[in-house]
């Protein structure tokens, strides 16, 4: 049994371009309180491309039409209950904010539960001289800070959630200088030409945050076992995080959570038993790119049921023969 699901198909984006500001531009510092590229990702840039196509910074494709943030996400909706926490990213003042809107994917709710409120929960701060910082799909009920409050670089000011027009949990952290979006990535570049990935630009990002914030195209940001054919909002939302599963369990199924997935991708699922042998083992090429990518496989069980044991998956996505996402997980069959 092999069957793969895709979602979040990569789209075109456009962003425009800010005047030389005249003031010195603050620093930011990354706006949440996690380990970036361990259990939080960068999964949409601001797009740079004025027409059709869609390109972020780094000449990739993790963007899409009419974007102007940076999304920051955890790897599931089974995350949202670590209360990872949305950081002020420079000194400043809040202006406005809002609370109070059901954290749900967004395809679950009518479209009227979220119009005019596509942000979700969320905090606007006043980095004086133009400079203007906002934090959307924050959870509800997270956030600490409210309109007219003084604010440090650092300050918890709420946490990640699924509010709004959102897929996934995330915060997305949007600059603006008077009004206009800049890139924090990017920064100030002449309005009259634009920017053109791998291009002069000055980021905003404090060179203490620069080393860290390297670009991640692809990565594998979950996976588990299921005894059933594997439905991907259930596995985000950690429907499938049971310890065990019994030696007579309907099937046996791996499955993978991946961003960044690109066309010509091989992806190698291989499922071993306690004794080292392989139970499981498929490989497909992927004829189309995704921002989102997920994917299953696995056997029904055999006669006489699952020898005991310690199972383990393994998910590989190789590119050009180097292998740029792979995840490994364990369940104990008894």
């Amino acid at each position: 049994m092999t069957v793969r699901r895709a979602s979040l198909a990569l789209l075109a984006c456009f962003c425009l371009s800010a005047p030389a500001p005249a003031q010195q531009a603050p620093t930011f510092a990354f706006p949440v309180d996690c380990d970036y590229g361990v259990d939080c990702f960068i999964q949409n840039y601001v797009d740079h491309d004025p027409g059709p196509g869609r390109v972020d910074y780094a000449c990739g494709r993790l963007s899409y039409d009419g974007h102007d943030g940076t999304d920051i996400r955890l790897p599931r909706v089974a995350d949202i209950p670590r209360n990872v926490l949305v950081l002020a990213a420079a000194d400043g003042v809040v202006l406005r904010s809002r609370d109070g809107m059901v954290d749900q994917l967004v395809d679950e709710l009518p479209p009227s539960a979220v119009e005019g409120r596509e942000a979700g929960n969320g905090i606007i701060i006043d980095h004086g001289g133009g400079w203007e910082t906002q934090y959307s799909h924050l959870r509800r009920d997270s956030l600490l800070v409210s309109p007219g409050d003084t604010v440090s670089r650092g300050q918890p000011i709420g946490a990640i959630g699924l509010s709004g027009n959102t897929e996934f949990p995330h915060v997305e952290f949007t600059v603006r200088y008077e009004g206009t979006v800049l890139d924090p990535f990017v920064g100030p570049v002449d309005p009259a030409a634009g920017y053109a990935c791998g291009g002069p630009r000055r980021a905003l990002w404090d060179e203490a945050e620069a080393p860290r914030l390297e670009y991640i195209a692809t990565a594998a940001l979950a996976a588990g076992f299921a005894d059933q054919a594997v439905e991907q909002a259930v596995a985000r939302a950690g429907g499938y995080d049971a310890d065990g599963l019994p030696v007579y369990t309907p099937a046996l199924v791996f499955w993978a959570d991946v961003m960044g997935a690109l066309a010509g991708d091989q992806q190698h699922i291989i499922i071993t038993g306690p004794d080292g042998e392989v139970v499981h083992e498929t490989s497909e090429t992927l004829d189309t790119s995704f921002v989102s990518w997920f994917a299953f496989s696995g056997r029904r069980t055999p006669d006489g049921g699952w020898p005991p044991g310690l199972y383990r998956g393994h998910y590989a996505l190789v590119r050009d023969g180097n292998t740029v996402a792979e995840l490994t997980h364990e369940i104990e069959i008894e």
